[in-house]
């Protein structure tokens, strides 16, 4: 059997478990090996009966001093209820166990042997008992009871003992292959792959078990580092006609403010990376509201001035609209010109732009994902700007860039991480940051409450609905049902509108809806013809509505730090005073310090910070929308050292033309997939 069969060649997997395996993202014998617990309960401590504590799980060693006796218990219209009884002891005390429906297990306890126990002690008036416990005899290997037991992550209808069979099949399949040069295990003292493979599912002990995380550890950070190395090496063997025309004067001269010394460094940085023969790739990293677009459209004049188009890719239609409505005046006062490309774009428009940008008329395209279109081409593509870089893949942003020869890159992201953690991760960008806000721009006061304020909250809308200003609602789920307890958009906005609000303007905007219909509803939002947009995190990206000076995020310990801080971001661009409500009733201790660091300030790194401290670098940006890559059993957060140590081993191996093929062929599958973001 191969690690790429299907799962369906292990024993016990028909078409039904391998479609709630497939759930799960197990469609091979190496995606199973891959799938590694996220938990484990330790059941090799034995306790006598006495010491056994009701509602613990506890492994237990006892013989049988009764035989099993089972009786029916007749239910109407129903199959009978079968109850097994027997008793066991060992010099401590005496314990009754009890097995419902499970005679065929309990029949196996042979009166005068002993077994290992696996179970939980329950009490009631009668005195305490435990129910169908696991069990082994002694003369058995322990598989259940005696080990370290892994927990894996589950779907509904597939249990742990099921998924746990099946990896017990799979680690006799072929051995793991060796991603990491024999020196580098060698010189890191790290165990094999293949024991690493079998012990992080089935540790032999604690000492085994924490070797396997440190390979695996490893193996995740070197991986991912000889991707980044890879890439970083490609670029800088390309050459580029450096920029004759840095003078951006006519620029600055146009427009309406003055730029920030943040913006004007950073711009600095840009004109540096024009002046060379590299190709610029370089990542703009800045607060809410800290100006990126504005440098980003500085570059773009610099581009155009040298007779190079440029390519701005917005993660949604929303977004782009409005970067072109913003622009679009200021590139034509300086004589150039801009066209917008997006998939709701009626096709004579569309073809009409296409034609301008493939003939050099057209000097910068503001667009989405049509862009990446085959049919779009470019005359002369000199630089490719990201907004919002971790909403894109490797692949689209690769497929943006073949569209030119070696242009610049520049990646704008409105999430701050750490500059030290931003360095590291992004090897092969070089880094800037706008550190800066922009005069005038008002600081939000956020607020965490909780649902007895709910009618004072409602009460505060009602005014800001009456001063002329209007309210962003945000919700975890768009349809009720996705999650128990979360408010969902769709029931909200109903409830909302016809008992709440019912002399108010409430419209709804969610990420499942068309995409003209989305711009529909936020166009009229922004032209004020609503008071309340109940929403997901649709408008989390770069929607300006400066009239909104109200938003009130439902469930917000749902959402990471950062997210958070992003939906805080939609507010504060107008004149008048605009506050953040986060409603939770979460009384976790943990979750409420998060929420109420949000509140303590508006620095996005600090916060950032907090995050990746509290929660890990995976809710910077909430579920699957990061740019951070997903790693199954290293953590940014807690393995720094380890992945500076990967990095160093990574670029040791490269220069010396060291990585194992399969390594060589991980790392292109990684490059060449769409959740790998090259940072």
């Amino acid at each position: 059997m191969a690690l790429t069969d299907s799962v369906r060649t292990l024993p016990g997997i028909g078409p039904k478990k391998a479609e709630l395996f497939a759930k799960l993202g197990i469609l091979t014998v190496g995606d199973l090996l891959r799938f590694y617990p996220r938990d484990y309960e330790d059941r090799t401590q034995l306790l006598p009966i006495m010491s056994l504590e009701a509602d613990t799980p506890a492994c237990f060693i006892a013989s049988v001093v009764s035989t099993p006796r089972t009786n029916r218990i007749p239910k109407p219209g129903q199959k009978a209820l079968e109850v097994t009884k027997v008793t066991v002891a060992d010099h401590t005390g005496r314990l009754n166990l009890t097995f419902f429906n499970a005679s065929y297990t309990a029949e196996r306890l042979i009166r005068g042997e002993s077994y290992c126990f696996y179970g939980t002690l329950v009490g009631d008036y009668l005195g305490y008992a435990m129910t169908n416990p696991l069990f082994e005899p002694l003369s058995e290997p322990g598989k259940v009871t005696r080990c370290i037991c892994p927990i894996y992550p589950l779907t509904a209808g597939l249990t742990n003992k099921v998924v746990l069979q099946a990896v017990r099949a799979a680690l006799d399949t072929e051995p793991a292959p060796q991603l990491l040069p024999q020196g580098v295990t060698e010189a890191y003292g790290l165990c094999e792959a293949d024991f690493a493979c079998r012990n992080i599912h089935e540790p032999s002990s604690h000492e085994a078990l924490e070797a396997a995380r440190k390979r695996l550890i490893f193996e995740e950070f070197f991986l991912f580092s000889a991707a980044l190395s890879i890439v970083r090496q490609k670029r800088t063997l390309q050459e580029v006609e450096p920029f004759s025309d840095l003078d951006l004067k006519p620029f600055y001269e146009v427009l309406p403010f003055q730029l920030t010394g943040a913006q004007s460094r950073v711009i600095g940085e840009i004109l540096g990376d024009f002046s060379s023969r590299k190709p610029m790739s370089r990542l703009v990293q800045g607060d809410v509201g800290s100006g990126k677009t504005m440098v980003a459209a500085a570059a773009a004049y610099c581009a155009a001035k040298n007779g190079k188009q440029s390519a701005l890719m917005a993660p949604t239609e929303i977004l782009a609209k409005q970067h072109y409505d913003r622009l679009r005046p200021l590139f034509e006062s300086l004589g150039i010109s801009c066209a917008l490309l997006t998939g709701s774009q009626k096709e004579r428009e569309k073809k009409e732009n296409r034609q301008a940008l493939a003939e050099g008329v057209c000097d910068i395209v503001i667009g989405t994902h049509a862009l990446l279109s085959e049919t779009t081409v470019f005359r002369n593509l000199g630089l490719v700007i990201a907004d919002e870089q971790h909403r894109f893949g490797v692949a689209q942003r690769a497929k943006l860039m073949s569209k030119g020869i070696s242009p610049h890159l520049l990646i704008m992201s409105a999430t701050p991480i750490p500059r030290t953690l931003a360095l590291i991760l992004y090897g092969d960008l070089d880094v800037s940051v706008i550190d800066e806000l922009p005069p005038g721009r008002k600081r939000v006061d956020s607020f965490l409450v909780d649902e007895s304020y709910r009618a004072r909250l409602n009460g505060f809308i009602r005014k800001q609905a009456q001063e002329g200003h209007q309210t962003f609602i945000v919700c975890p789920a768009i349809e009720e049902g996705e999650t128990e307890s979360l408010k969902a958009a769709e029931i909200w906005a109903q409830t909302l509108k016809q008992t709440v609000f019912p002399n108010l303007r409430v419209a709804l905007l969610h990420g499942k809806m068309k995409g003209a219909e989305k711009d529909a509803v936020m166009q009229a939002f922004a032209a004020g013809e609503y008071d309340i947009l109940v929403a997901t995190t649709v408008i989390e990206v770069g929607v300006d509505v400066p009239n909104a000076t109200l938003m009130v995020v439902e469930n917000a310990d749902r959402f990471g730090l950062s997210q958070l801080h992003q939906l805080r971001g939609r507010i504060g661009r107008g004149d008048a005073k605009s506050y953040c409500i986060l409603v939770s009733d979460n009384q976790n201790a943990e979750t409420k310090q998060r929420l109420k660091a949000l509140c303590a300030t508006t620095d996005g790194f600090k916060i950032a910070q907090e995050d990746l401290k509290l929660r890990g670098p995976g809710d910077f940006f909430g579920a699957r929308q990061h740019g951070l890559p997903t790693f199954r059993v290293a953590s940014i957060a807690n393995d720094m050292t380890v992945l500076k140590q990967a990095q160093q081993a990574a670029a040791i191996a490269i220069s010396n033309n060291d990585l194992p093929d399969e390594l060589l062929h991980c790392v292109h599958q990684l490059l060449e997939s769409g959740e790998f973001v090259m940072n």
